[in-house]
Parts: structure tokens; sequence; C-alpha cells
């Protein structure tokens, strides 16, 4: 049998997926059984022992330290480049900002010799490349012509290096519309299957994971956890390193778990669950978007102010599909144009208690921002809701009137309705960023990760298990302006279209732009999010999220003694 040859720093991140104890999406938030629960998950309890924390932050502060130094003395490129890509893929990289970018900088500056090297170093260039490309270096694809042949293929001498093969799969993925990747990606994936009848099962397994579940397509931090839970034997600085990530999660999973137990309390003292009782109460949920979004403890306020905000667009969300008449419906959407207290005089009760949620959560939101940055985006804010009302409104009239508009206008209509471009301009005011302007002229950064969710919420596997309305679907509007597709063309022709929206987002992500890296993040994990939160099983459940939610707020990564 054969194995991964792999250099000192090389880290095989095997994501296998075990059982995970059923999470209760609503405000109650559930824990996973005692057996779930290690016996150092004492810092994450309601309850935190002090004298255990300290002994946690104690010994994550002197690991911290050993890592930084050996960072610091480590030179050889290839360990470099290992080590940068190894504290990325355990979630701790944002621990060590700026020495990474001190050496992505030092990489990019001499990348050119690097790849006059490449041929006969196949590893360190595809990682080169996927390390320079995603930290926003402008870096060309065309680097990977020197392991062509003359016919244009990738040599088949390149399937012995599996090492590089897997960074060459993986590079693949930061494609923006680029030939070569669409050839690298095909070429690697063929050979990398072909080699696990060859190799050992730890290493098998560490290539399917890879395949099924390539980096930048996945969430960091769920990798991360799935990895520490499944290594424990390694030694020396790998193993220093793992400990290092171990500690972290705990420290950030207490902050998390303090964190959704504040917007639990927010969402029960506003009383919309007890009076507006037909809609979703659903505060983890909401929680858990904003917890992936933005992953860096430092945001703990943006964090709470930007669930608030999704609570919102659940519970507008909701109205329209749930309980507004059509003539309410229109009254409300009056409302929400006008933008004054008084709009309220003539709406339903229900519909005067969900209209001043809306404009307290946002006019404490503009507050906010202005504390933080020094300007009040109070006007763009409420433009961004106008928008979204509009576009639900919309979609009430043409779902009341049986009609099935053309699939261009659905998805366009769709891309507002589905609420991410509202939310992530929240979050760019934010993080500083500066004004946008109306939807039409969102950039891809925003409109790419709402076209993602819209169309994967709109395949239909199935519907939230709360949820009772009809809200149309892409796939509808599509096969009745092409009635010779089959359901299976249909789906996938949608899946192709998901395709394309990511390489739009990949092309503004690793642009130049005057987006800070924060909110690129933060964008592409709300892309990265869209698969777990809309991946139902034949149960109508979302095991995915499941595990992803017990990982990262329940159970705690079990520390060496």
């Amino acid at each position: 049998m054969s194995t991964l040859h792999r250099p000192q720093w090389f880290c095989s991140l095997h994501t296998n997926r075990g059982g995970a104890a059923p999470i209760s999406f609503s405000s109650n938030v559930r824990l996973p059984p005692p057996h779930l629960r290690p016996k150092q998950q004492l810092l994450v309890e309601t309850t935190t022992p002090k004298d255990y924390e300290e002994l946690v932050c104690h010994r994550h502060k002197n690991c911290l330290e050993e890592v930084r130094r050996v960072f610091h003395e480590t030179k050889d490129q290839l360990d470099t480049m290992l080590m940068i890509d190894f504290l990325q893929r355990l979630g701790i990289d944002y621990r060590f900002s700026e020495e990474i970018k001190s050496k992505i900088d030092s990489l990019c500056n001499n990348h050119f010799s690097i790849i006059d090297d490449g041929i006969h170093n196949f590893v360190k260039v595809t990682l080169l490349f996927r390390l320079l490309r995603q930290a926003r270096h402008p870096i060309s694809s065309n680097i990977f012509s020197i392991f062509l042949d003359g016919k244009g293929n990738f040599s088949t001498s390149l399937g012995k290096e599996i090492d590089g093969m897997v960074n060459l799969y993986e590079a693949s993925y930061l494609n923006t519309g680029e030939e070569i990747l669409y050839r690298a990606n095909t070429f690697a994936s063929e050979h990398l299957k072909s080699s696990m009848a060859c190799l050992e099962s730890d290493d098998a397994r560490f290539i399917q994971q890879t395949l099924d579940y390539p980096y930048h397509m996945s969430l960091q931090r769920y990798k991360a956890r799935q990895y520490l839970d499944h290594h424990h034997q390694d030694k020396g600085m790998r193993r220093i390193i793992q400990e290092l990530a171990r500690m972290d999660f705990i420290l950030i999973q207490s902050l998390h778990k303090q964190e959704l137990q504040e917007m639990t309390s927010w969402w029960r003292n506003t009383g919309l669950s007890q009076d507006l009782r037909f809609a979703r109460d659903q505060s983890l949920k909401w929680y858990v978007w904003s917890m992936t979004s933005l992953p860096d403890p430092k945001f703990s306020q943006h964090r709470l102010a930007l669930t608030k905000v999704i609570a919102v667009v659940y519970l507008i969300d909701d109205i329209f599909d749930l309980k507004g008449s059509l003539d309410e419906l229109r009254l409300f959407t009056d409302a929400i144009n006008k933008w004054e207290v008084s709009a309220i005089d003539l709406l339903p009760c229900y519909m005067r208690i969900c209209y001043d949620a809306l404009y307290k959560t946002t006019n404490e939101i503009a507050e906010m921002i202005f504390e933080e940055h020094g300007w009040n985006p109070i006007n763009i804010l409420k433009k961004s809701w106008i928008e979204l009302s509009n576009a639900f409104m919309r979609e009430a009239m043409w779902f009341a009137r049986g009609h099935v508009p053309p699939a261009d206008d659905y998805l366009r209509n769709g891309v507002i309705s589905c609420g991410v471009p509202l939310v992530l301009t929240h979050l760019n005011f934010l993080l500083g960023g500066g004004a946008m302007d109306s939807a039409e002229s969102y950039p891809n950064l925003i409109s790419s990760p709402a076209t993602i969710l819209r169309l994967w919420d709109d395949l239909g596997s199935a519907k939230d298990e709360k949820q009772e309305g009809f809200d149309g679907s892409y796939l509808e509007c599509f096969m009745k302006e092409n009635p010779q597709c089959s359901v299976e063309s249909a789906r996938e022709h949608v899946m192709q279209m998901i395709c394309k929206a990511w390489e739009e987002l990949n092309k503004e992500s690793f642009s130049s732009s005057s987006f800070s890296q924060d909110f690129v993040t933060a964008c592409l994990n709300t892309a990265r999010m869209v698969k777990l939160m809309y991946s139902y099983n034949e149960e109508h459940k979302l095991p995915m999220l499941e595990e992803y939610v017990t990982l990262l707020l329940f159970k705690a990564p079990n520390l060496k003694a």
C-alpha cells in the first residue's frame, strides 16, 4: 500500500462526519446529550468555573507564544507555506494575521523565482497559487502552463505527486472563469480518485474528504473542528499547534454561548414570539448565520446586531408568506416605504408590532454605526428595507394571481427577496464600509451570495419544516419557459448557474477592491453556509447543520492533560 509523502508541515484535514445530536432551532437552546459532552466542556456550561477558564487562558497564551516563535523562525519557503496552510485550516490564522501577511507579501515578491523552479516542485507552485490568490494578491493561473505537455494537457507524470495533486485540486476552486483551472479540476479529481485504491486507508479517506469538501467551498472552522476530533497522535510542533486550536475553540465557544444567550434574551424580551405566534421562533438559527459570517471573536457586538437584522427579515418574510392578506400586505409595504412612525395607524395590530420592531432595530443599528464610524447610514438602511418589502410584495402579487413570471424576472426579484443584500449591506456598514447604491448596482460580492442562496433554496429538496406558505421557485419559472426541458436538465442548469455565481464571487473576492478582508470573508462564508442551511434530507431535517451547530457551539474539543 502507498502513503502520501508529506513535508514537515503538511496537514491532512480528514473531515469524517460522525453522528450528531439533534439541535432545536427554537429560542430554547437544547444541549446535546451528556455522552456527547467531554469532561473538558466545563468552560462552556452556563456556570463556567473561573479557575478552569483561567487555566485554559494561561495555557493558550503560552502555546500562542511558542507557535508565534516557531513561525517567526521558519525561513524555508515550502515550510512557511505549509505552516500558513496549517494555521488557516485549523481556524487560528487570525491570531497570526500580521505575521502571515508579512510572509505572504514576501512570497509574492519572490514568486517568480519559485515559479521558475516550479517544474521541479509541483507541490510548492500549486500551494503558492492558492495562498496568494486567496490573500488577494494578483497571480495568474497561467503559472500552471509549465505543467502542460505538448498537447496542452496536464502531464500524466504529475499523477505520482499526490500532495501536489491535492493542492492543484484545491487551487482549481479559486476559479474566476479560467479555462486552465477547469482542466486542472478535471485532471486532479480523476487522478485523485484513481489513486485511492493504492493508498493507506487514512490517506484514502483524506482524499475522499478533499474531493467532497474542497477547502475554498467549505466553512473553515467547521472543517477544523472536525479535524481536531480525529487527530490526537501528532507530535512535536504539529501537536502544539493542534492544542492551541483546541483551546482557541473552547474560548471562542464560550463567547458564542454568551452571545447566543444574549440574543435569546433579546428576542424573548421583545415579546414578538408571544405576540406573533405564527412566525418562526428560531433565534439559534438566526445567530448561526451571524456566527458563521463573522468568525473573528472581536466582532461580538456586530454579530448581535446582525442577528437582530436577520430576525426581522425572517419575521417580515413570515408576514408575507403565512399571515397577511393581499390588502394588508399593500398597507404594510406602503408603511415601510413611507418610513414614518405615523404610518402604522392604518395597519392591523400584528403588523404594527412588526413595524415597530423594524423601525427600532434599524435606528439602533444606525446609531451604533454612527458611534463607531462617525456617520449615520439610516437613509441607505431604510432604503434596503424598502427594496426588500417591495420585492416581497411583488412576489405576493404574482402568486395571488397565479402568475408565473419569466425566470429572469423571478431571479432578479428573488435575489433581493432572499434578504442577503439587505443583511450584507448592514454588515458592510457595521464593519466601517462605505455607501452602496440600489440593488441594481450591488457588487458581485453581495449579489453572488444572494444568487447562490436563492437558487440553492429553489432547488427545492425540502421546505423549512415550520414554513407552510408557498413562495415560488426558479425551477418552476424556467421549466414553464422551456417545456421540453426535463426536471433533471433544469436542475443541472441551476447548478451551472450556481457555479457561475461562485466564479463571479471569486472574481470580486480576489480583486483589490475597496472592501475590507473581513467583509470579503463574510460574503464568502455566507455563500459557504448556504449548502449547510438548505441541505434537507428525506426526513426534512438538516443533519449537516445540526452537526455544525453541535461542534461549534455545544461540544468542546478534548484537551490533553
